[in-house]
């Protein structure tokens, strides 16, 4: 059937600019399916490392379009003069591919094809490919849920492999419908029976067509329950979209699993079912280990958490937050506890099982986990703990130390202290001015600069003293560290054990014990607030105090106060602290306070009007009154950098403007960061274009563009002319400009009309500098970028020596009071 009437038979409206070659879909059976065959492999032209700018030779080629399909003999030089050699590589019996230079290496085939078709490439083991020069997301950890439909053309077509872990799976398959389910990577709440359900699911619509898909729905129908039909944003050509949608209804009274009907229909045609699935979920009694399913202020996805329920009595009882290891499914993590009375057990996800190591949107995760468990379960707010194994272990060191006053105690089981410690995040200790901004940027996840915000809560370390995985040495200089300055910690390290253990080295009797003692104190009981943070933009707060902004971006900033409610005084010293605000909430309304920071007296401060907030601004080096901070400025809500903009709600907008490589590019990295994000993060991110983008809608919602102020007609709205202006041919920063047409941009700004919400910018003066950006791995954690990069094209041959100009924003959002690095 061709594509035409189908769409036509369906009556869905194209409506949206086709912006790939039209052809039909071709149904094909597996005889025709295009074998891959004997691979072409290239053992790593560069040391992997989790860097903003990685250094690929190949990759540099592909972004100039200059690469082209190698031979067998035919040699790519590495950055350090050596080269590498294309060899050749038969599958093995099994139909993969393995051989150590896949280690981070290349594998290229070339697949021939009858004719022009759609077909769905199936593959694991692959960081991403380029499919005839189209990036498309890829299957490092193997799960072999990733399928995607890719424009084959008539003859030989070329996918070049990234290859992480030494091991690769590939083939094609006809699609089974124009759009169809994949079942393989649903998230699924479980149901209590005899209750009634309402609430949120996930599954992946495929749409193997060359056109954007609009107007459609899910209904969903419980076996003896009414149909609920949600619908869909558009989705886009060739694409894999995880869409929500809702479950309502009420399971008889079973231990079994319930059966639920999805139908994919066209909004304007709920006659006619485009395409249907069934999935099972599965019905527990109310004390039964169970997942639970929400949606995420992210990016508007499903995501989950898996709860073991206090065993009911008198007490209300706590909650434990815990992290998972690498590899770990949250459920998994849940199922090694046992019920206890005075704690329910929470196990947030991190997104997926290897996620985000517990940092960046992995960090969120767990934080809007934590507080939907406590808005959903009958919570003690004071007594919330938090305990991990592994990558948890770290994430446990992690959030105790950038949250402090969120836990009554911690918990790390066989966690790594940190990405620079463990986990290859490079770091210098005398970094030149341009390193030094990309630094600063990842700082949040170093946990030894932030280790004392522990002072205040109890630490239990667990260990194994024969871990082959994360080496005691870990914990011992933890246990150094605590020992230095920390009154109220435990430390147990395993004789003879290794890195798992059983169930106890999660649900450890001692630890559980210590927790138990250990209460958060009372609002307004606390006296004395000892608090540093990497940026405001990941945390703020601790108890009654807030640093709102930074003298210096992503420099160490740190408190260290009195409070006296008594006499009604605030006092103490600061660093890097250009902005403060105090929560009087538990103080009498009425007199005057007194505040003292650095040396200098603020007297009969009068008390706040409106609102139980004290602000307080570091203007010429000397601390003043303030009020509330200006709207468009840096707040704890919208500071940067860069990657911040990929979360409150975030959409990708993509230009359509521009020339059709320009255009084509737009929907292909928008796809390509879309699909990536699903992959690492479980997520959702729609993709509009900027015809169909109302600036004046959902304006305190994040947005990223793709294209410039000349290809995406959205840049005017939302970005105006300055202080960042990338056009074709030039980059206008701050009052410098940049000539060329192979220039990449990465910026972030405030979005206007909005006090939270920021505008994203993938963008570059050309199509050759917009490729550049095709590679960046804007979500490997770890990896941190200031608020505005621009970059040449030997930033992927030479790193941060590629960079034209690197920055942060002033507090006021300007280039003239940030700090900016050119070369």
């Amino acid at each position: 059937m061709r594509l035409s009437s189908f769409r036509q038979r369906l009556g869905i409206a194209l409506g949206l600019i086709i912006l790939l070659n039209g052809s039909s879909l071709q149904a094909a059976d597996a005889s025709h399916e295009p074998p891959f065959g004997e691979a072409l492999i290239l053992a790593p032209a560069a040391r992997a490392a989790r860097v903003p700018f990685p250094v690929d030779p190949v990759a540099a080629l592909v972004a100039a379009g200059t690469w082209q399909a190698p031979k067998a003999g035919d040699t790519v030089l590495r950055p350090d003069g050596r080269s590498r050699t294309w060899e050749k590589l038969a599958p093995g019996k099994d139909g993969s591919y393995q051989n150590r230079a896949l280690n981070g290496g290349y594998a290229f085939f070339s697949v021939l094809s009858p004719q022009d078709r759609v077909m769905v490439l199936e593959a694991s083991g692959h960081g991403m490919v380029w499919v005839n020069g189209e990036p498309r997301a890829g299957d490092p950890y193997s799960y072999g849920y990733v399928h995607v439909p890719v424009d084959l053309k008539q003859g030989p077509n070329q996918f070049l492999f990234t290859v992480a872990r030494g091991a690769l799976a590939a083939k094609l398959t006809a699609p089974p419908a124009a759009l169809f389910f994949n079942t393989a990577d649903i998230t699924v709440p479980d149901l209590i029976a005899s209750q009634q359900y309402d609430g949120w699911a996930a599954v992946p619509v495929i749409n193997a067509t060359q056109t954007w898909q609009t107007d459609l729905t899910v209904t969903t129908t419980l076996p003896g329950g009414q149909p609920q039909r949600t619908s869909l944003p558009a989705l886009p050509p060739l694409s894999v979209s995880k869409v929500p949608f809702r479950i309502v209804g009420t399971p008889i009274a079973t231990n079994d699993a319930v059966s639920v009907q999805l139908d994919l229909k066209s909004a304007g045609d709920q006659k006619t079912t485009i395409a249907k699935t069934e999935i099972h979920l599965r019905v527990v009694k109310p004390e039964q280990t169970r997942k639970v399913t929400f949606r995420s202020k992210i990016d508007g996805s499903v995501q989950y958490y898996a709860l073991v329920p206090a065993i009911p009595g008198q007490q209300t009882p706590g909650l434990t937050l815990t992290l998972h290891g690498a590899g770990v499914e949250g459920f998994g993590q849940a199922a090694c506890f046992t019920p206890k009375p005075w704690t329910h057990v929470v196990a947030a996800t991190n997104r997926r099982p290897y996620g985000f190591d517990w940092e960046d949107w992995g960090r969120l995760d767990a934080l809007e986990v934590l507080d939907e468990a406590c808005r959903t379960l009958k919570v003690d707010r004071r007594r919330i703990w938090l305990t991990g194994h592994s990558m948890g272990g770290h994430g446990t060191w992690h959030l105790g130390v950038t949250y402090p006053d969120k836990f009554a105690a911690i918990g790390p089981s066989a966690g790594w202290i940190s990405m620079m410690s463990y986990a290859g995040v490079p770091r210098s200790e005398h970094p030149d001015a341009m390193a030094d901004l990309f630094q600063r940027a990842a700082s949040a996840g170093d946990t030894l600069a932030l280790v004392k915000n522990l002072s205040a809560l109890g630490v239990y370390v667990l260990h194994g003293d024969q871990d082959d995985n994360v080496p005691v040495d870990q914990a011992r200089e933890m246990r150094k560290l605590l020992g230095s300055f920390h009154a109220d910690w435990a430390y147990h390290e395993r004789v003879g054990a290794g890195h798992w253990w059983g169930n106890r080295c999660v649900d450890w009797p001692e630890m559980f014990e210590f927790f138990s003692q250990r209460s958060l104190p009372e609002r307004g009981k606390v006296e004395h607030v000892a608090f540093a943070t990497a940026s405001p933009g990941v945390s703020a707060q601790c108890e009654w105090a807030t640093i709102e902004a930074q003298q210096k971006a992503f420099k160490l900033s740190s408190i260290e106060l009195t409070h006296d409610p008594k006499k009604r005084s605030f006092a103490g010293k600061t660093e890097n602290v250009a902005r403060l605000a105090l929560d009087v909430r538990h103080m009498k309304p009425g007199a005057s306070l007194q505040i003292e920071l650095d040396g200098r007296q603020l007297k009969d401060v009068p008390w706040p009007c409106d609102v139980a907030t004290i602000w307080v601004e570091r203007f010429g080096g000397k601390w003043s009154p303030a009020g509330k901070a200006a709207s468009g400025t840096k707040t704890p809500a919208r500071s940067g950098p860069f990657r911040d903009a990929f979360r409150n709600g975030v959409v990708f907008v993509i230009g359509t403007k521009g020339s059709l490589d320009e255009n084509a590019w737009a929907l292909r990295k928008a796809r390509f960061d879309a699909e990536n994000f699903w992959y690492r993060g479980n997520g959702f991110i729609p993709v509009v274009p900027d015809s169909q983008f109302d600036p004046a809608k959902d304006h305190d919602r994040n947005v990223v563009l793709y294209g410039n102020a000349d290809t995406n007609a959205a840049w005017s709205a939302l970005l105006g002319k300055g202080p960042v202006h990338v056009k074709s041919g030039s980059v206008l920063l701050g009052d410098r400009t940049a000539n060329g047409d192979d220039l990449g941009c990465l910026c972030v700004r405030p979005r206007p009309g909005s006090d939270v919400a920021t505008v994203g910018a993938v963008c570059g003066t050309g199509i050759k500098g917009m490729r550049l950006t095709d590679r960046l791995p804007f979500f490997v954690s770890g990896v941190g970028y200031p608020d505005c990069v621009l970059f040449r094209p030997d930033a992927l041959t030479k790193g941060l020596a590629g960079i034209k100009a690197a920055g942060f924003f002033g507090n006021d959002w300007s280039v003239e009071h940030g700090e900016f690095v050119w070369r």
